[in-house]
């Protein structure tokens, strides 16, 4: 059975939601699910922009099915070639033997790599670069490049009868739709903003030049609507979640405040994290973020070192460095080009701490950060004879914020 929603008079939803998997690209933990996201444009010439996960593909066909009705698919628009959105593409292809792949020439080989070279004729392909336009009768679509957000052959559709952006990966989220797909539907900011930042971050976070880059072309363009692959449709308020995506790419934090991120073996170094906490907090700290990085996915903790503009790393020592969840966090910020923030480090050893040294030298690694000097060391547990230390601390803290 079909379920497709009518967008506009020749635009149609085609897309499906997965609420079983558990984790996307098999690493981040998706609670809410996902969204893969597809559409059909019925003009003179029909087509199909993007396809979807296998997940979905009975769904997806289904819909598609529905939709074309008796005519046949001319044009298949691949802006991005990751399984999660091309996965049914060569099925597509079998399905529809007259529709031709629109794509750019470094998608090509993609598509032969992932299906084998025999799955895409010369004749079945209609090469686009930048700039270039297809008219299919009411429609004109633009194409824009926008390579490595996230992959080398991404780009992006405008479709200029309507002002319909189709953004690939660009603007999407976590989560899956529950029958309103559009974000002016939802409490965005409440549901959903947790997620589109994590999946910014996480997905696309350390291409923060390219999506700049992608920005400023947007910035040129009469857009009315954002399609993109994963998460809700926006056709309002645009300009709110691309000021978000700005930000985000220039690494500039949303609000001035601090994620606390401890690796604690037995707890006594979260403690002193927590009283450091409390010290902030009466000190007028408002919107504190706090984490035990041996309970929650660090895919959480990079996305909200991206919403804080301070951080305090509080870990063990351990093997003569530092406990590995703080090393694996530490190695996700720089693999996300983190950058552009201040950091407190509170240390423990009980013999030989060694946790401050190596986080330092991870810090070293990224572009301007600022380490404040009033970090601790403790030995073992936090001592009383060390509380001053630490309120010296959170007033350091406080001032620089």
């Amino acid at each position: 059975m079909y379920c497709v929603q009518k967008m506009k008079e020749d635009l149609y939803y085609v897309g499906g939601s997965d609420r079983r998997l558990a984790l996307f690209e098999n690493i981040y933990p998706i609670p809410r699910g996902v969204s893969y996201n597809a559409y059909v444009v019925m003009d003179e010439k029909t087509v199909l922009l993007d396809t979807a996960d296998q997940s979905i593909s009975r769904l997806f066909f289904e819909n598609l099915s529905h939709v074309l009705g008796d005519k046949p698919l001319d044009y298949v628009i691949v802006n991005h070639m990751e399984p999660d959105h091309s996965a049914t593409l060569e099925e597509v292809l079998r399905r529809y033997p007259g529709a031709v792949v629109v794509c750019n020439a470094k998608t090509v080989p993609m598509i032969r790599q992932f299906f084998g070279a025999n799955t895409l004729p010369d004749e079945r392909i209609h090469l686009v670069k930048e700039g270039d336009e297809l008219c299919t009768g009411r429609h004109t679509f633009a194409f824009v490049m926008a390579p490595m957000v996230h992959w080398p052959e991404a780009m992006v559709t405008f479709d200029k009868a309507d002002g319909v952006l189709y953004a690939a990966d660009a603007f999407g989220t976590f989560g899956a739709l529950s029958g309103n797909i559009y974000a002016d539907e939802v409490d965005f900011a409440r549901d959903w903003l947790d997620d589109a930042r994590r999946y910014y971050v996480n997905i696309v976070g350390k291409y923060g030049p390219q999506v700049q880059a992608l920005l400023k072309k947007a910035a040129g363009l009469p857009i009315s609507m954002i399609c993109p692959l994963h998460g809700p449709i926006w056709r309002e308020n645009l300009g709110w979640f691309i000021e978000k995506y700005d930000r985000w790419s220039r690494y500039e934090p949303e609000d001035k405040t601090v994620l606390i991120a401890s690796a604690s073996i037995y707890g006594d170094t979260d403690l002193a994290a927590q009283v450091l906490a409390t010290m902030l907090s009466e000190r007028g700290v408002k919107k504190i973020a706090m984490y035990d990085l041996s309970a929650t996915d660090v895919s959480y903790i990079v996305s909200e070192a991206f919403r804080c503009s301070h951080l305090v790393l509080a870990a063990s020592s351990y093997n003569g460095g530092v406990f590995t969840p703080m090393e694996n966090l530490l190695c996700d910020l720089k693999a996300h080009n983190f950058q552009n923030r201040t950091v407190a480090v509170l240390e423990n050893g009980t013999w030989a701490p060694t946790a401050g040294k190596c986080i330092h030298a991870a810090l070293e690694g990224m572009k301007n950060m600022t380490v404040l000097d009033g970090g601790l060391t403790m030995r073992s547990a936090l001592q009383e004879s060390q509380l001053d230390a630490l309120r010296a601390l959170a007033d350091q803290i406080v001032a620089s914020l």
